[in-house]
């Protein structure tokens, strides 16, 4: 079965585009968030919703900081909680609470491991880094982005 084209929604719609990768920017650039905090959220939710362009990008972000064997193991990253530091741990439960919001309406338990591993502005950036990774997602799963990742 041969796939049927897609579009390239950065093509088509270049200011939408310059949007999201203003708050891209923002993120990487104007918070006190460590890059690789942000890559790793940015993988997990890619791999909650199934973005493979963003799973492959951000993996190979990952890559040129975080051991393979970690990388690796993001999916199951509450198996292995040696393996990521608590603040690490606190952002990826967030993140999983807020990517599936209409599951667990960002329960208060939730919120209050955030809160206590993050300052209030961090907290803040988190789930906006949260929130715009979800609506790449929404955009590259549907349109399928390529991914770089040969046979």
């Amino acid at each position: 079965m041969t796939a049927i084209a897609r579009l390239n929604w950065f093509e088509v719609a270049p200011e939408g585009a310059k949007a999201l990768f203003g708050v891209h920017h923002y993120l990487l650039n104007k918070t006190a968030l460590p890059e690789e905090l942000i890559h790793l959220v940015f993988l997990r939710i890619s791999q909650i919703n199934g973005c493979a362009h963003c799973i492959d990008m951000h993996s190979r972000d990952l890559f040129k900081t975080m051991a393979a064997d970690k990388v690796t193991l993001v999916p199951v990253w509450a198996e292995v909680p040696h393996l990521f530091s608590d603040q690490y741990r606190a952002a990826l439960a967030w993140a999983e609470e807020v990517t599936m919001v209409s599951e667990t309406h960002a329960s208060d338990e939730a919120y209050a491991a955030a809160a206590a591993a993050f300052e209030p502005r961090e907290l803040v950036d988190l789930t906006i880094a949260i929130a715009a990774m979800n609506a790449f997602n929404r955009l590259g799963a549907p349109f399928r982005l390529p991914v770089k990742a040969q046979p």
